[in-house]
């Protein structure tokens, strides 16, 4: 699945654009360099992807082209793709409260939703214990301001999407998300029941690949989400990726297809998290962990 190579692929795609700039008007890269007082080879490194191009970079490069019309659209570009790989640290340094509030507008805004999940149920369909225990580690692992019971409630409020009008929810859960522990038994065991009311809801498609799945061609991958077929938010360990190239979003659904092949649904999906619900009446002690999610 893409991760950095959709920030390598957007650079290269913009890349492009300064080397047509650049033809365009019969410029070597080495008369382009001389002009904006570079090394030849920062040319090659911004025209192949291999670097960032910043907008003083691009305002030289359209001056050098006599284009500087063309600098401030080449610019949005360049600090959209910036905006492409935001670490955690930068996203939640205002405390979580504000992370969770950061996604609002997309989430009103889409119609289409489709999510595919190895680590966590997805937010919409968390219970408020359950939120509480993710949000809560994530806290306390990167030692962030005490706010998860404002975040908790956020989070929540983002619930109404999965009702409101025009709005259609197709979710993938890896069976493993069921057995992973996330707070007390109790926990899991209402977390799981919401899944079970949730999968009834005519806006919502619940699909479990189960643990006996044959994996040889579509592996477990990391957790995302696709917004009406347009743009992939993608939880990495570091990071939070947004990839909107319309190449890399390709990938995603096609993934997310092949995913959804391997997923049971109706009743047999319902079956396995009956199951998983009994695991955890007769064994407390299940095993599991918390992991990252703004979702």
């Amino acid at each position: 699945m893409p991760t950095s190579s959709s920030i390598r692929e957007a650079r290269l795609a913009l890349g492009q654009r300064l080397r047509a700039l650049r033809q365009k008007h019969g410029l070597t890269a080495r008369e382009l360099a001389r002009r904006c007082g570079w090394h030849e080879s920062k040319c090659s490194r911004i025209e192949n992807g291999h670097a960032a191009a910043s907008p003083t970079d691009i305002e030289a490069w359209t001056r050098a082209c006599g284009e500087e019309a063309a600098a401030a659209e080449l610019i949005d570009i360049a600090r959209g793709i910036d905006g492409m790989y935001v670490e955690w640290r930068a996203m939640e340094k205002a405390g979580l409260k504000h992370a969770q509030e950061s996604v609002l507008p997309l989430w009103e805004q889409t119609r289409r939703f489709k999510a595919y999940a190895q680590n966590l149920v997805p937010g919409p369909l968390q219970t408020r214990a359950y939120t509480r225990a993710v949000l809560a580690g994530i806290r306390e692992r990167r030692d962030l301001p005490d706010d998860v019971e404002a975040a908790v409630g956020t989070r929540m409020d983002k619930q109404r999407v999965l009702t409101e009008r025009g709005k259609q929810f197709d979710i993938v859960l890896e069976e493993s998300v069921l057995y992973r522990r996330v707070g007390p038994q109790e926990v899991m065991v209402e977390q799981l029941s919401r899944l079970l009311e949730a999968s009834v809801l005519t806006s919502v498609s619940l699909g479990i690949i189960p643990m006996n799945a044959d994996r040889s061609l579509m592996p477990p991958v990391e957790d995302f989400w696709v917004f009406d077929d347009r743009q992939v938010n993608v939880e990495l360990v570091s990071a939070f990726l947004t990839v909107k190239q319309a190449g890399e979003v390709k990938r995603y659904l096609e993934d997310f297809t092949r995913l959804t092949e391997l997923a049971h649904r109706g009743g047999p999906a319902l079956t396995l998290i009956a199951a998983a619900i009994t695991t955890y009446a007769r064994s407390p002690s299940a095993p599991g962990r918390a992991g990252p999610s703004s979702e």
